[in-house]
């Protein structure tokens, strides 16, 4: 009789053992699924915010290039809103700030400077507070310190 009850308890220690590894095994696997899903949806919220800085960039981009053509098709003499152009510009120069003040909501420190300056040298251009200066000439260096740090800004 002491036999079968040893063979019991072993089977039952068995059983426990058994059963034990098993969840622990089960529960390792689920921490793993978990963590692995984590890091999936980390890089998805990345992307997502990636994309949304990339798309500020291009919209800041169009309405500079919007001001940029104001700047050019500004009427001389400087008169009254001759055809139209001061009220067309100014709905330009809103877009163009809305854009800015967008970039520095999303994308990175670095880029806040950069966009800045691009945009006070457009409002300069435009409104013609640039005296004799060519309105390229003008915008060069502050467009491509824009431009470079939008580059450095989207590769980090």
């Amino acid at each position: 009789m002491a036999g079968e009850v040893w063979a019991s308890v072993l089977s039952l220690t068995g059983v426990v053992l058994g059963g034990g590894l098993t969840a622990f095994a089960q529960r390792a696997t689920q921490r793993s699924a978990e963590r692995t899903e984590e890091r999936r949806q980390s890089a998805a919220t990345a992307e997502v915010r990636r994309a949304e800085r990339l798309q500020a960039i291009k919209e800041f981009i169009a309405c500079a290039q919007d001001a940029e053509r104001a700047a050019y098709r500004r009427p001389e003499p400087w008169g009254d809103d001759e055809e139209g152009w001061m009220t067309h510009t100014q709905g330009v120069m809103t877009s163009l700030w809305t854009a800015e003040r967008t970039v520095v909501l999303l994308c990175d420190e670095t880029l806040q400077a950069p966009v800045h300056v691009y945009g006070r040298a457009l409002n300069q251009a435009v409104w013609r507070e640039i005296g004799d200066t060519e309105v390229n000439e003008h915008l060069e260096a502050s467009k491509t310190a824009f431009m470079t740090a939008a580059r450095t800004s989207m590769a980090a």
